[in-house]
């Protein structure tokens, strides 16, 4: 049986991360020749060119891409391996990239991470705050939260808990168009849209009914966040969390709408890359934030 060249592979995933043999070189004190003739090394295993390149330009080749992203997970899975031979009979050390939605970042998952580390003096991380669907695998994050209905995928996914979302509207947005008591009068209305949950509003009623709505209005935003000001400002209806509406909810700004029309949740998933192979660093944090977020 012939074994795959893993050297050639693991130059390939650090060319590709850099876009550039002599980023890779540096990153892996290597020699350009070296990567070089790694990289045609692997070419001529495959039968297929992994880059385009020019003189001022490199870039993956439509065979090239989704290869890249089988070598990162080949890197790290090799890491991982390394790193928990190592960690095995220490404690927890090291650095731990966690991607998170902003304003749920912001409200649920840094002060988690307070505790977390004063726990693990020996572990540092690295919080990346986005509404955005990060690439966890292409961008070399160890963990990810996301709140979203997972389309299938090769990444491991945790479900931790549902979140409810409310269907809400300012009062005096209700004074001048009314107030809707079931989903099929919201396309009379002005729905104030989050992007990142995509596809139409879902609810489920009495005696277990469901109903369908595609949300259309004059405004739409890839933040939660920013829909609140015009959602108080009275500019329409909005679907959103309650660690979104904040102070809003509960200080009268917005009021519930069709309590008994619920939004169906959504659920609030850990994900990790594909391999089963994880620091011990990595495996607490896990842990944690399962324990703590479950709720």
């Amino acid at each position: 049986m012939r074994l795959p060249d893993l050297e050639a592979w693991a130059i390939f995933a650090t060319v590709a991360e850099h876009r550039s043999f002599t980023g890779a070189a540096e990153a892996l004190g290597l020699s350009k020749a070296t990567i070089s003739k790694a990289i045609s090394r692997l070419e001529a295993d495959l039968g297929q060119s992994l880059f385009h390149r020019t003189s001022r330009r490199l870039a993956l080749t439509e065979a090239g891409r989704p290869l890249a992203e089988h070598a990162a997970m080949i890197l790290a899975s090799a890491h991982a391996a390394e790193e928990a031979a190592r960690d095995g009979a220490l404690d927890p050390v090291g650095r731990i990239r966690l991607a998170a939605p902003m304003t749920f970042g912001v409200s649920n998952v840094a002060p988690l991470l307070t505790r977390f580390l004063g726990d693990h003096p020996g572990i540092e991380v690295e919080l990346h705050l986005s509404d955005a669907r990060v690439d966890i695998v292409a961008e070399g994050f160890d963990v990810a939260l996301r709140i979203a209905d997972l389309p299938d995928s090769s990444l491991r996914a945790r479900r931790l808990c549902s979140i409810q979302s409310y269907m809400v509207a300012a009062p005096s947005y209700l004074e001048r168009h009314g107030t809707p008591t079931h989903p099929g009068q919201l396309g009379e209305h002005q729905l104030l849209g989050y992007t990142n949950l995509v596809g139409p509003w879902r609810f489920r009623g009495p005696g277990g009914a469901e109903i369908s709505v595609k949300a259309q209005g004059p405004l739409a935003a890839n933040s939660g966040e920013a829909l609140v000001p015009a959602l108080v400002g009275g500019l329409g209806i909005a679907r959103l969390p309650a660690f979104i509406l904040g102070s809003a909810l509960t200080d009268g700004s917005v009021v519930e709408l069709m309590p008994d029309w619920r939004p169906e949740p959504i659920g609030l998933h850990l994900l990790t890359p594909p391999s089963p192979l994880r620091p011990a660093r990595v495996e607490a944090l896990i842990a944690y934030l399962s324990d703590h977020l479950r709720d």
